[in-house]
């Protein structure tokens, strides 16, 4: 593995990055949803929610507020995110092994 500028990213940590980020968009969109509503029946967060289960799920039991709710987003994110990479270089290596590179 290089170090420096001429580093190259595998596409599992591609693959990670754009799903942190789409993640992290989710969350600013419910944020600025939720806040534009003046009517308190938004059901907006209920998207980055979703899109980070089931490690956010398991952050929901924490009390509520919306620190502990941006929390349950940032960890599940992360740590899908982190499996995601994982995955992806597990497979990779597996390909490789495959074709005899």
């Amino acid at each position: 593995m290089t170090t420096g500028p001429g580093r190259r990213f595998s596409p599992a940590d591609l693959t990670a990055l754009a799903y942190a980020v789409l993640c992290v968009a989710l969350l600013i969109w419910a944020v600025v949803v939720t806040a534009m509503d003046s009517t308190d029946e938004s059901m907006a967060g209920v998207i980055p929610l979703l899109a980070t289960a089931p490690t956010s799920l398991l952050f929901l039991a924490l009390p509520e507020g919306p620190a502990f709710f941006v929390a349950a987003i940032l960890v599940g994110a992360l740590t899908n995110a982190a499996i995601i990479r994982w995955c992806g270089r597990a497979l990779s290596r597996g390909l490789k092994r495959g074709t005899g590179e």
